[in-house]
Formats: C-alpha cells, sequence, structure tokens
C-alpha cells in the first residue's frame, strides 16, 4: 500500500508515531468518551485513506455506536452481523478488501469499500468493544495496518485496567 500521509510515508513509522501519541492522549484521561474520541481523531487525522474511524462498545446483546469521525453510522449492529458483527461473533480482527463481496455487508455510507475491524477485550479479556476503520479505496487494510494498529489497541486496553474503566 503506498501511503500518501503529509506526516510520513513510511508505514512502519506512521504507525509507530500513531502509538506513541495514542498513549500520550491516554496518559491522565480518566473518561472512555473523552479517551475513544480523541483517539478516533487522531486516527482518522494521521492514517491517510480512510472516510470512517470509530468504535462500538457491546452493550447487552448489541454493538452500540461509539465515538467516531466520519459521516453518520449504524447505531446498534447486533452479533454476526455485517463486519463489525463477525469481529464480535468470531474474536477476531477481520480485514475486508471489498465490503460489496462481504455477505452480509452493512453500508453506513456509500463510498465505504475496504474496512478494518479489531476487537478491543476489558481487563479480563472479554470483548467489550471494537475500532472500526473504513475506506473509499479497494484493498486500503492489510496484515501490516491490522499489525501496525494493534499497540494503539494495546494501549487502550493497559489504560482500561489502569483506570478501573470496564467497558468502553
Amino acid at each position: 500500500m503506498s501511503y500518501t500521509s503529509p506526516i510520513c510515508t513510511d508505514p512502519t513509522e506512521l504507525y509507530d508515531l500513531l502509538a506513541a501519541m495514542a498513549e500520550g492522549l491516554l496518559n491522565g484521561e480518566t473518561d472512555s468518551v473523552s479517551a475513544t474520541a480523541n483517539l478516533s481523531a487522531l486516527i482518522y487525522d494521521l492514517l491517510p485513506d480512510l472516510n470512517w474511524a470509530g468504535f462500538y462498545r457491546v452493550k447487552g446483546d448489541l454493538l452500540i455506536l461509539g465515538p467516531f469521525q466520519g459521516k453518520p453510522a449504524c447505531n446498534r449492529i447486533a452479533k454476526g452481523k455485517g463486519v463489525c458483527g463477525a469481529a464480535w461473533q468470531t474474536d477476531r480482527a477481520q480485514i475486508v478488501p471489498d465490503v460489496h463481496q462481504f455477505p452480509g455487508h452493512i453500508a453506513c455510507d456509500g463510498a465505504s469499500n475496504s474496512e478494518l475491524v479489531i476487537p478491543i477485550h476489558d481487563p479480563s479479556g472479554r470483548f467489550c468493544a471494537l475500532l472500526d476503520l473504513d475506506s473509499p479505496l479497494l484493498g486500503r487494510f492489510d496484515a501490516s495496518d491490522l499489525q501496525g494498529l494493534l499497540p494503539v489497541i494495546g494501549h487502550l486496553e493497559k489504560w482500561m485496567e489502569a483506570t478501573d474503566v470496564h467497558s468502553l
């Protein structure tokens, strides 16, 4: 993937910078809405070729929309429905090069063509939320993007444990 970020053209350096900035944003914060709002803004601003970046939180038997950047999105997603619901059901990251080929894809923004969804776990290891990224480009996300974002998710999970926040 060719990166066009004005900050950094090397993907590894960009993800290292993102992780360091995420850790800094979380430092001293005690509110989950503030933390995830800033993280979604940071990711949206720093990573190239995104049209949506945000969080969904587990509330009962649904994923509920959390802080995000981009166009309005689906408020509620059931387990197993769409890319986010599949990530929740399997507790596995989903890298989807072409969302139009994904069975049951939920189209919140018709401009989205690829998607990356990463599970987030509470301090007990229970799936509690996810990070969802959309791009207007086909094939925007690959395993290197997932690996680059895992430290950001790790900082968020460590923050949850340190602040005794058990759900986002």
